[in-house]
């Protein structure tokens, strides 16, 4: 099968909004079970605020991030008030790091929900590791 690669353009806010849930369906139930609630927000880029918070150099350093209340800080935190928790991918950098590695976009799209996201558990890298490999093994 051949690609016209002169008619594909990069994904627009929308069409990325679309591949991220998708990549959100694909992850095991009971992590999307625990995760409900936790709103998915695409921007093009992080805020300056988000950026210097964060001390990154260029707005590309951040792929995504979670705001919000953790579930390991949930009971100690007042609901009063509270904001939703959300987890922010950003479009730009996430393509930007497509077009410099040899993975596929789904794939990067996946790894960082999974990472912003088991930052809303409280997981560790492996834990994130093994719920990786199974939202890849449903895709395949």
């Amino acid at each position: 099968m051949s690609v016209d690669w002169a008619a594909l353009a990069a994904p627009d806010l929308a069409e990325f909004e679309r591949l991220a849930e998708q990549a959100y369906a694909r992850l095991p139930e009971a992590f999307r079970a625990l995760s409900k609630g936790v709103v998915l927000r695409i921007d093009d880029f992080p805020t300056e605020d988000v950026l210097r918070e964060l001390d990154a150099e260029t707005e590309f350093d951040l792929l995504g991030l979670f705001t919000g209340v953790g579930l390991a800080q949930g009971e100690e935190m007042s609901r009063t008030g509270q904001m939703p928790n959300v987890v922010h991918l950003y479009r730009r950098p996430i393509l930007d790091y497509w077009a410099e590695h040899d993975e596929t976009l789904g794939a990067i799209v996946t790894h960082v929900l999974i990472h912003e996201i088991g930052h809303h558990f409280g997981l560790s890298d492996e834990d994130m590791e093994a719920i990786e490999a199974g939202a890849e093994a449903a895709e395949a």
